[in-house]
């Protein structure tokens, strides 16, 4: 079981800049696959970017990549989303989430947190 929270969102202006943090209650937390989500108003939950146990993998999403990067820190428990060059098109609630079945987008992740919102205004 792990439990997760989601901080660093709120308003920015287009071509700024946010950094996400999620804090992981567990004492195993480098046996998950971590990500970040994202979901836009009556749509369904879409990925944004994931990481491997140890850091060494990642994966974005195509329309994230280049302005978006996800990293943890193993030793707090912590992975982070630092959004750079923010469009309005990213406004969305942002979930992290965790997993233990292995490494990909597609695969279940069976734990999230509550969700941050990030706003950006053009």
């Amino acid at each position: 079981q792990v439990q997760l929270v989601e901080s660093g969102g709120g308003l920015v202006q287009a071509g700024g800049s946010l950094r996400l943090a999620c804090a992981a209650s567990t004492g195993t937390f480098r046996s998950y696959v971590m990500g970040w989500f994202r979901q836009f108003p009556g749509k369904e939950r879409e990925f944004v970017a994931i990481i491997s146990w140890s850091g060494s993998s990642l994966s974005y999403a195509d329309s994230v990549k280049g302005r978006f990067t996800i990293s943890r820190d193993n030793a707090k428990n912590m992975v982070y989303l630092q959004m750079n060059d923010l469009k309005p098109e990213d406004t969305a609630v942002y979930y992290c989430a965790a997993t233990e079945r292995g490494w990909g987008s597609g695969v279940r992740y069976d734990y999230w947190g509550q969700g941050t919102q990030v706003t950006v205004s053009s």
